[in-house]
């Protein structure tokens, strides 16, 4: 079984892969694996056809209603209409196809393989093959920097570390050994004598035997489980079918009512009436509901890829504006993952090192002045252990600095590069061995010959090197290292463990002569030179991001699978507020009520594995709130999926969190939620806005039929006429009604809009608030446009004239309207009467489209309109004005 090999022997494991060590596969057996086993690669969940992509886009319930009448006016003769209306499902079908392959597209551009080249033995010889072409029983050579392409059992190694933390979490490299015995149940993080795919080499290097490819890999078991989990639909989705369902069910009773208050009270023309109750079902659910929800999100989607935000599903824009929670991995998303040198401590004396991660800015100081190395033998003594006693490297490309192996020894190379030490200044140290650091011995030490002598310079854990130190360095004299010494700077570690920086401690020895044989044995009478203190660095942007998220009501989750020391001090470092870390022991031992308890007040968790991860998400989601999970590493990627919105990093991220996330951040950058969050409110604000705008001007052509087919006006000399045609309800719905409607769509945020508590997705988007405002307005509207039209009546006009005023008064009533609906608090002239252009645009072009169907003469013939004198157009702007000045007043009221 490939879960047995880390307890089986190295020559057991390669009998049963079938592997030879000394020359490596034949290329015809490897052929004839390949053709076996496929390749090393992981599976995808299969892809949907594209047609079928397509048709989905139908699939919405207000869609479907939309080609009902369509079908029904075609049926009827109405071929204009029904024209009309199948163009707009058809144009938001083709927008949200295009959208979402464009987004798949760019995802699948930002991919990478895990690892996409391997160097390997075959035939007797070393080839770099890709990596997907691996087979069980290859011999892989592995060096500092190198990623595992594969599950692989260690056959030879040499001071090997690996770092596991997109697997397990741990973010320090773990100590791998090809002679370590490991029992049969150890996990994953305690099997030693394997490397996993995915993985990275943080030094030193091995042969080693593939024994899982593809998705029998430990990654491919992950990848399995995210292909399971259910994703659900966002919030946004789930309040369209709720609008869907609620417009059908109104929709379906004034089509009813009119139409047997029409034929059988009224006497109407039963076609006539027939055509009349289409063009209200129409008008009941806005036909432009759909397009301008979908260009809405897909601008969004390209404002968010501008920004580097990557958006995989269109209707998952949203989410992260409703956001009542963000959980996020510390490692490389909250920190930079570039460990950082900030004190050292020398012959009793304390330095501070300024500047973060592996840049080479920065400088050492001691009580506030900066210190030259070249003239304090302390502290040079212990930027050369540093310096001297690392197996890694880094190169600088372009000014910045890219790490090569351990980044614990990388931010000791970049300390001793700031005190003007580095290993071209010590040119004259010429390595001769290595002693590799063991977790038994928690050190490591490098011999060098330095002129006539040797020195063997090491690290390792302050209190065992401490143990073996018998002298120390002060003012570059040689001196007994005292039991009060020895008190004293164990106390200075204690100090720095906890404010959750990792201590080393550095110390030499000389020899006369090279000793004969190097070990560990060596590692004793040795001189202390100092201790180094160091962390991973909070990202400045993420602190600052933080901060807009807690004034925007999010509260920051903080998951990680490190030491709760190190968790609470980054935590308090970036502003993360918790009454207690809760480490992933603590929560082994919860069951579901307790541990949703627990997660309503928590916000740090340490130690805690992948099932953690998505126990925690799960436990919130069950509280009631919308979860965000940012993450970039396998462990991730279950609680990715099962989040509402997962958000994967698309430099430093694994293909499995990149293809479980809704979002993908595509430089890494954390504070580019803070962007996503205030795209998503504004986007849904916008929304809002056009269903807002479009169900009151609707419910006010509502009115006015529904009025003047019910209201008795005899008593005036008037029988009751339609004022509203057919072909002119359309003409609104589908020109007037959607250009302003996708204009406010666009519209820039309001100034409150990161100072609101997140909207509670709960709470329907057609509530008794929403259902009031709508009725409000659209009574405005209706009785407006009647009144007018039966004072056109009154005056003697005919009914062509009389349908033409209020044809033309309810499009005025709805463009005025329009600039209300910007917002529900600030007045226009607060936000700006034209900070919005594409809505003046849409308003300016909508009027002259209105003049041009009641004054040209081959339009007349189509709408059914006469032309109208200035005095009649001067009513008709007057009376829907008041729209506009009757909201603005109550706004200011309201404030």
């Amino acid at each position: 079984m490939v879960e047995d090999y880390h307890a089986a022997t190295v020559a057991q494991t390669l009998k049963g892969v079938g592997a030879d060590v000394a020359r490596g596969l034949s290329l015809r057996e490897v052929e004839s694996r390949l053709a076996r086993g496929g390749a090393n690669e992981l599976r995808e969940a299969s892809k949907t056809p594209l047609w079928r992509q397509f048709l989905a886009q139908f699939e919405d319930f207000v869609v479907l209603l939309l080609i009902a009448a369509s079908l029904i006016s075609f049926a009827l003769g109405e071929r204009l209409d029904a024209a009309a209306i199948m163009a707009i499902v058809v144009l938001n079908a083709i927008i949200g196809f295009v959208q979402e392959y464009r987004a798949e597209k760019a995802l699948e551009a930002l991919k990478r393989m895990v690892a996409p080249k391997a160097r390997v033995l075959r035939d007797g010889g070393e080839h770099f093959i890709d990596a997907r072409k691996l087979v069980v029983g290859d011999i892989v050579l592995l060096d500092a920097g190198d990623l595992v392409p594969a599950d692989c059992r260690l056959v030879e190694s040499s001071s090997l570390a690996v770092v596991e933390s997109s697997l397990t979490g741990e973010s320090e490299p773990v100590a791998k050994d090809a002679d370590a015995k490991v029992v049969l149940k150890a996990g994953v993080a305690d099997r030693r004598n394997m490397v996993f795919m995915g993985t990275a080499v943080a030094r030193g290097a091995a042969h080693a035997v593939v024994v899982a490819t593809g998705m029998h890999t430990q990654v491919g078991a992950i990848a399995e489980q995210v292909q399971k989990t259910d994703s659900g639909q966002t919030p946004l989705q789930r309040q369209l079918d709720e609008v869907g369902k609620r417009l059908s069910l109104v929709a379906i009773v004034i089509v009813a009512v009119v139409f047997a208050v029409g034929v059988l009270l009224q006497e109407q023309s039963l076609f006539e009436m027939f055509l009349t109750s289409v063009a209200l079902a129409v008008a009941a659910v806005p036909e432009g509901l759909p397009a301008i929800v979908t260009i809405t999100l897909a601008i969004g989607v390209q404002q968010m890829a501008r920004r580097k935000a990557i958006v995989r599903k269109l209707h998952a824009v949203e989410t992260l504006g409703s956001a009542t929670v963000i959980c996020s991995d510390k490692t490389g998303t909250l920190t930079k993952n570039e460990m950082t040198v900030r004190h050292i401590y020398a012959a009793g004396k304390s330095y501070d090192v300024s500047g973060t991660g592996f840049g080479s800015g920065g400088a050492i100081s001691s009580s506030g002045r900066v210190v030259d190395a070249a003239k304090d033998a302390s502290l040079r003594g212990v930027l050369t252990a540093s310096v001297l006693c690392n197996s890694s490297s880094f190169e600088v490309v372009d000014d910045a600095v890219k790490p090569v192996g351990d980044p614990t020894e990388v931010a000791l190379l970049v300390a001793g590069g700031k005190g003007g030490v580095s290993r071209k200044s010590l040119s004259g140290y010429v390595q001769e061995g290595l002693v590799p650091f063991e977790s038994e011995r928690k050190m490591m030490s490098s011999l060098y010959r330095h002129g006539a002598k040797h020195v063997l310079f090491v690290k390792g854990a302050p209190e065992e090197v401490l143990a073996r130190c018998t002298k120390q360095l002060r003012s570059g004299r040689l001196v007994a290292l005292t039991p009060a010494d020895r008190k004293a700077l164990l106390a200075e570690n204690e100090a720095y463990a906890r404010s959750a920086l990792r201590v080393l401690a550095v110390a030499y020895r000389d020899f006369s002569s090279k000793p004969p044989k190097l070990s560990p044995a060596l590692e004793s009478q040795l001189v202390f030179s100092g201790l180094v203190a160091m962390n991973d660095p909070a990202r400045p942007e993420a602190r600052e991001a933080i901060a807009l998220c807690k004034s925007a009501g999010i509260r920051v989750i903080m998951i990680t699978g490190d030491n709760p020391l190190t968790a609470k001090s980054i935590a308090s470092e970036l502003g993360i507020l918790s009454p207690r870390v809760v480490t992933g022991t603590e929560l082994d031992e919860l069951g579901e009520i307790a541990l949703d308890k627990v997660v309503a007040e928590a916000s740090v968790y340490a130690r805690v594995s992948p099932q953690h991860k998505y126990a925690i998400v799960s436990a919130l989601k069950r509280n009631g709130e919308v979860v965000a999970m940012t993450g970039d590493g396998v462990n991730d990627a279950p609680a990715l999926k099962h989040a509402d919105i997962g958000i994967a990093m698309g430099i430093t991220g694994t293909d499995v969190s990149r293809e479980a996330s809704a979002m993908v951040l595509e430089d890494d950058n954390f504070a580019s939620i803070v962007n996503a969050v205030s795209q998503g409110r504004v986007i849904y604000s916008n929304i809002e806005k056009s269903i807002r705008y479009l169900l009151s001007c609707n419910i006010g052509e509502i009115v006015a039929i529904f009025l003047a087919m019910i209201v008795p006006v005899g008593f005036l000399g008037l029988s009751n006429v339609i004022p509203l045609l057919p072909i002119q309800i359309l003409w609104m719905n589908l020109v007037t009604d959607g250009l302003p409607a996708l204009a406010l769509g666009m519209d820039t945020a309001e100034p409150d809009v990161m100072r609101r508590k997140p909207r509670d997705p709960r709470k329907q988007m057609l509530d008794v608030q929403a259902f009031k405002y709508f009725i409000a307005i659209g009574a405005i509207i209706g009785i407006g446009t009647l009144l007018l039209f039966y004072y056109e009546l009154l005056q003697g006009s005919g009914v062509d004239k009389a349908r033409t005023v209020a044809f033309t008064t309810i499009i005025l009533f709805q463009l005025f309207h329009a600039l209300n609906s910007r917002s529900m608090k600030h007045s226009v002239f607060s936000l700006g009467v034209f900070s919005n252009k594409a809505l003046i645009a849409t308003v300016v072009l909508a009027f002259v489209l209105q003049v041009a169907v009641v004054q040209l003469g081959l339009l007349e013939a189509v709408f059914k309109t006469v032309p109208l004198d200035g005095s009649e157009w001067l009513l008709s702007i007057g009376v829907a004005a008041s729209v506009f000045v009757l909201f603005e007043l109550y706004k200011a009221v309201k404030k």
